[in-house]
């Protein structure tokens, strides 16, 4: 079985890397359950004070891989198979596991978190992108959620509103249309945009960097901003929101006995 998830610690930073090139780092089970593992055991060391998570290949991540070879040996083949006796209990079960579950466990994790993007950062993307604390974007990058057109109301982890403003958020997801990394710094959801040949440089140095500090203090900085974020609504709103997201797949599940549908067509592509 093939890794997807590459790891190394050095200078006191993980790095934690997306190995599924091939398939534009698209998500299926191995890789989240994987991923989940890096993160926990970066958390955990006491030697890694900053995480960066970083992409082999052009795209940083294609979304969730639903593509029909994935749904005839994974995890979404088994959710169908659940359909008949457990109504939808099994996709809500599953993507509050997988998706909005991990999402929010990796964005409060003790320690600062760095995303490296370049390319393509689609849907279940940005659940991989948001939860961390700094974004460095390639100049290529580009951010999108066309879920939409699959009778979808956006991704699990609803960030588009904290990320992005109500009016862009909507934007985004009324279009599907990307936003490309310039957009995404003028609007605060990403940090710093380099050049392609350089991203792997700045992520790293802004880690070094960081890493120098306290590791105490920089753990409660980091649950003095998530916090406030929460006082502010942030993580009843990803619940409700997850909710609303599960209400688009039992309306496409009505219609069609797909879960997921686009305009007039059934679809199982790619997220």
């Amino acid at each position: 079985m093939a890794d997807y998830i590459l790891y190394s610690v050095a200078d006191r930073v993980a790095t934690i890397t997306l190995n599924r090139a091939d398939r534009r780092n698209a998500q299926n089970q191995q890789l989240l359950e994987e991923l989940d593992e890096a993160f926990t055991r970066a958390a955990e060391d006491e030697a890694v004070r900053v995480i960066v998570l970083r992409a082999e290949g052009p795209h940083f991540s294609a979304g969730h891989d639903l593509s029909p070879e994935e749904i005839a040996k994974g995890a979404f083949r088994r959710i169908e198979e659940t359909i008949p006796e457990r109504g939808l209990l099994g996709i809500h079960e599953w993507e509050a596991k997988y998706y909005l579950g991990l999402s929010k466990k990796w964005r409060d994790i003790p320690k600062p978190t760095i995303a490296a993007v370049q390319g393509a950062c689609i849907a279940g993307g940005l659940l991989l992108a948001w939860p961390c604390d700094i974004i460095i974007a390639a100049d290529n990058a580009r951010f999108s959620d066309p879920v939409v057109m699959m009778g979808i109301g956006g991704v699990e982890y609803h960030g588009h509103t904290w990320e992005l403003g109500p009016r862009k958020a909507k934007e985004m997801l009324f279009t599907a249309k990307p936003i490309d990394a310039v957009e995404a710094e003028r609007r605060g959801m990403v940090n710093r945009v380099v050049p392609l040949a350089d991203l792997d440089t700045e992520a790293r140095a802004m880690a070094v960097e960081i890493a120098r500090m306290h590791p105490h203090a920089l753990a409660m900085a980091k649950r003095a901003v998530n916090q406030t974020m929460d006082i502010m609504g942030q993580s009843a709103a990803l619940q409700s929101c997850f909710d609303i997201h599960q209400l688009g797949h039992a309306s496409a599940y009505g219609q069609t006995g797909q879960w997921i549908v686009a305009g007039m067509e059934t679809v199982k592509g790619k997220a």
